[in-house]
């Protein structure tokens, strides 16, 4: 039988606790954290113009920094076409003004 949450008991929490929004807001690794994460998915929206509508579900935004972004993909032949689109897709990327770090393409870790 599952747990049951019994609504008279409440969690004590220390007086000095904050949300995870504000926590995140008041730390610089987190903060540099979400505007990575924010730069790798404004960069993969820009792209999905030039992918088939049939790619767009198994592309999804990597990690990025000044040596590289990657690009996640799904699958095998996924990752075997976006490869084979690099040069339109950094040339998209520079035409947008985002000459930084170069693409590479990594397969996702089922799971």
């Amino acid at each position: 039988m599952p747990p049951t949450h019994d609504p008279r008991v409440r969690l004590l929490l220390p007086s000095d606790t904050h949300a995870i929004g504000q926590a995140i807001a008041q730390s610089e690794p987190m903060m540099a954290l979400g505007q990575r994460l924010r730069a790798s998915q404004a960069r993969l929206d820009a792209l999905l113009p030039l992918l088939p509508q049939a790619m767009h579900a198994h592309v999804k935004a990597g990690p990025i920094d000044e040596a590289s972004w990657t690009l996640l993909a799904t699958n095998s032949a996924v990752s075997a076409k976006l490869r084979q689109m690099l040069p339109a897709l950094e040339d998209r990327l520079r035409t947008l003004g985002w000459a930084g770090p170069p693409v590479r393409v990594k397969m996702l870790s089922p799971g």
